[in-house]
């Protein structure tokens, strides 16, 4: 009976982690005019209100996913829980943009910790019978942060002001943080005594620092030698991760598990083409059709609010069929939401863009539940905070790619300006181009979930 409630329990905790991260990068972009104006930012440096918070998580997810199956899974997200509250208080009393963006990496850094954990507890505590269901309830949090951030950010933001959605954040994180210390039962560190690969991890994230940054100052030179020294980090890292007894990262998970390699390309491509939508409607909305915070959000709850719904029955489904299977059919209705985006226009009906977002949402919740389930299930009890450091690397690294093409496409056609009614036209033809590409890449990821070949 008390392990049946500490499943009940930590269940809930990982949810709530589970929810925090999303709701805030969803609130964040309705809020993003707003901030824009008070700091008086380019659309360049913008972007570095999510890049930069992205950024942080990406570079500290594999490492800490590792340090939590050595020292603890529940130590580890508890000390996430309290770094991403904190922060998100100093993110509300932010008086520059260096400042907020400074926190924005501080909060990346507490998610890490929390993403990294939350779904490895999961898969310690649930046997493989029942792992689908939890991780398909847990993804569908994900989502329901994705859901309500636009609309609670834009009712939050328009009646009192964007930091009000960094102070809401601050209640949710003590809640859960009182729940861990008082209710959850028992410690997951199946790799205690292993020992840490600190250089490993530090070759690993000045990697992530060297392309993300790069890509971001794309189409200077500086940001093609950035990306070149990356590519090289890239090589260091596998080379020294091949001599390790005791891995940040074991490669062998890429080179002898079909399962584990495929999927995880998968959810790369799927987040590249995904992420930047809401960023991209977010500004559309509010810029082109004139939509005050409130209402833009309300537009673009509807994809999240899908994906929330369909996210356990995916889940469940991906127990009794080949995750595959699912997967793909979800990546193929993903390609065709994107694909309608690229016909957007100044008279685009508000109908046209709700339908394409309730397509898209539908897609992404077949998609990602089983995604989760084929990853975490390919893998030894011992690895799952790495397996699971490592699938929400490839979704923070696939968000970032998708700013980043997002960001290069701005920085060709519109420049360092500030979005004003004469850039309206260049920033038009900017969110087409995005979302061709957007569309073409998740068409090659059809491919890469079919690949992947049989979990069971």
């Amino acid at each position: 009976m008390e392990d049946s409630s500490n499943k009940r329990i930590a269940l809930l905790i990982a949810t709530m982690g589970s929810f925090l991260t999303p709701f805030m990068v969803s609130s964040v972009n309705i809020a993003l005019p707003l901030i824009a104006e008070e700091f008086a930012m380019d659309a360049v440096l913008l972007g570095w209100v999510a890049t930069s918070f992205l950024l942080a998580a990406a570079m500290f997810l594999v490492p800490f996913g590792r340090i939590a199956d050595i020292h603890g899974r529940k130590r580890i997200f508890t000390c996430g829980i309290l770094i991403y509250t904190f922060s998100s208080f100093l993110c509300a009393i932010s008086t520059s943009s260096a400042l907020l963006i400074s926190f924005r990496i501080l909060q990346g850094i507490g998610s890490a910790m929390i993403f990294g954990t939350g779904v490895a507890i999961l898969t310690s505590v649930f046997p493989a019978q029942e792992r689908g269901k939890a991780l398909g309830i847990n993804v569908a949090s994900v989502y329901l942060g994705l859901s309500l951030g636009p609309f609670f950010g834009g009712f939050l933001a328009q009646h009192f002001g964007w930091r009000s959605i960094f102070l809401v954040n601050v209640p949710l994180g003590l809640l859960i943080a009182a729940l861990i210390f008082w209710k959850l039962k028992g410690e997951w560190a199946e790799a205690k005594g292993e020992s840490f690969d600190f250089t490993g991890s530090i070759i690993y994230s000045l990697t992530l620092i060297a392309v993300m940054y790069g890509f971001s100052l794309l189409p200077a030179r500086a940001g093609a030698w950035l990306i070149l020294i990356g590519a090289l980090g890239i090589f260091a890292f596998v080379k020294w991760e091949t001599k390790q007894e005791s891995p940040v990262l074991d490669i062998n998970f890429f080179r002898k598990n079909k399962v584990f390699a495929f999927s995880n390309l998968a959810a790369l491509i799927n987040y590249s083409a995904t992420f930047a939508v809401s960023f991209l409607l977010s500004l559309y909305l509010q810029y082109i059709r004139s939509l005050s915070p409130q209402n833009a959000g309300l537009v673009l709850v509807s994809q999240p609010v899908v994906q929330a719904i369909f996210s356990p029955f995916a889940g469940r489904l991906s127990d009794r069929i080949e995750p595959r299977i699912v997967a793909s059919i979800g990546m193929a209705f993903t390609f065709l939401g994107l694909f309608l985006f690229t016909f957007l226009n100044e008279r685009t009906p508000l109908e046209f863009i709700l339908a394409s977002l309730i397509l898209l949402g539908f897609g992404f919740a077949l998609f990602s539940s089983p995604n989760t389930n084929a990853v975490m299930s390919s893998v030894e009890n011992r690895f799952y905070g790495v397996a699971s450091g490592i699938l929400g690397t490839m979704r923070l690294i696939g968000q970032m790619l998708s700013m980043g093409i997002v960001m290069l496409i701005f920085a060709l056609y519109i420049g360092r300006v500030e979005i004003t009614p004469e850039y309206y036209p260049a920033f038009l033809r900017s969110v087409k181009i995005a979302f061709f590409i957007f569309a073409f890449l998740c068409f090659g990821g059809i491919f890469a979930s079919l690949a992947r070949g049989k979990v069971r």
